[in-house]
């Protein structure tokens, strides 16, 4: 890869941009920041970095895979959120869903186009050529693992390793894995890198990770340790949610048992909600479900936090702001709770994953232990056979 470009991009660019002169897009989206003016005769290398956003941003979906090739500065501006958002202005932006499943020595990924698809679109990859790939290691690292998406890319954090998937061009990389060994944990993007949390016998650390400079650190002590949690983030907070009490002496991983004497707090854990301010670096008042339960998914979107509880029985699912500048932060707001077929029951037959594209919700509806709360390692070949919900506010949108 260069770092420069020359005429010969630009003229393809323009031509991915604009394929008929004659006729030219009729949704011309405003310049974010000032446009310069440039003098005739300008090359691409010359272009400042706005234009060069606004000629990115729309070139056609098929073209974007080699759009990273082309130099090192055309990478970097594709990652930013600018490029992301000028897409959405231009209507260009394909909402996705991303389901990613591991076995030995194999990455699969299963893909549902919102409003466009009617069925998961199924892809494997066979990372090779590093030894986390190799056969008996790889499941073992990343079982129970958990899923961040920064851009294009989806990072899958293992126990003691982390791969990035680039949904363009296929590629499967491994990255740097977080410090302590993690199993069922809370994560979650916020401000460009990922924080994780929970899971971890030995330590309460909450690690942040740098994408640019692909490095892990200890940022902060949670106040709880927590297993089987989910993480969400909103205006510059990372929520660590639900899950069972973690104690036992260090390097002894022990969960607290229903029907031991400390089951009530268990209880509370599960319920519970540990919010971090990553600006100040500061712990806020951790918030509770109303009503109690055990959350089985969560995710953010739209400045709100949805979480799914289940009560044995029945499930509840809740909106919480998390809008840290309105006045109604903090409060919960109950939704209609999903519809879930009559031949599933709430026990070890059925999970859920919660995520936010958007402004919607997807709830997914999949096999396995409705404490298993990872989406990460379920098979993707039976996603097929399952249901997704989807939600904008209090209503229901579509069911399929």
């Amino acid at each position: 890869m260069s770092d420069s470009c020359n005429s010969r991009h630009f003229s393809w660019l323009m031509k991915s941009c604009f394929p008929n002169n004659q006729h030219p897009p009729p949704h011309h989206p405003t310049p974010i920041g000032t446009t310069t003016i440039l003098p005739t005769g300008t090359t691409i290398a010359e272009l400042p970095d706005d234009l060069l956003l606004e000629c990115l941003s729309r070139v056609t979906h098929s073209s974007l895979p080699s759009l990273p090739l082309v130099c090192c500065r055309w990478s970097l501006l594709l990652d930013s959120p600018t490029f992301h958002l000028l897409r959405q202005r231009n209507n260009l932006l394909r909402l996705t869903l991303f389901a990613v499943s591991v076995s030995d020595g194999a990455l699969c990924t299963a893909s549902y186009r919102l409003n466009n698809d009617c069925s998961w679109k199924i892809c494997s990859f066979t990372p090779a050529n590093d030894p986390v790939f190799e056969h008996g290691c790889f499941y073992s690292l990343f079982s129970h693992s958990r899923l961040s998406v920064i851009g294009r890319k989806i990072y899958v954090i293992g126990r003691t390793a982390m791969l990035r998937c680039d949904t363009w061009t296929g590629l499967v990389v491994p990255r740097q894995g977080p410090v302590f060994p993690r199993k069922k944990f809370a994560a979650a993007v916020v401000g460009g890198k990922i924080y994780v949390a929970g899971g971890c016998a030995r330590a309460a650390a909450v690690e942040e990770y740098d994408p640019m400079t692909n490095t892990w650190s200890v940022v902060a002590k949670a106040p709880r340790k927590r297993y089987g949690c989910v993480g969400a983030s909103v205006d510059g907070v990372f929520y660590v949610i639900g899950g069972l009490k973690l104690g036992g002496a260090a390097g002894n991983e022990m969960l607290v048992a229903r029907g031991s004497r400390a089951s009530d707090a268990a209880h509370v854990y599960a319920s519970s909600m540990d919010l971090y301010d990553t600006v100040n670096g500061v712990w806020l008042k951790s918030r509770s479900v109303p009503g109690g339960g055990c959350v089985v998914a969560a995710c953010a979107t739209a400045g709100e936090i949805y979480v799914l509880s289940s009560h044995a029985v029945e499930l509840s699912f809740w909106k919480f702001n998390g809008s840290r500048k309105s006045t109604g932060f903090g409060d919960w707001c109950r939704i209609k709770s999903p519809p879930l077929p009559a031949q599933v029951r709430l026990d070890s037959t059925v999970r859920f994953s919660c995520v936010g594209i958007g402004e919607k919700v997807v709830l997914v509806q999949v096999n396995g232990c409705i404490d298993d709360l990872s989406f990460a390692d379920q098979p993707a070949s039976v996603l097929s056979a399952k249901l997704a919900y989807y939600y904008l506010t209090n209503r229901i949108l579509d069911q399929n």
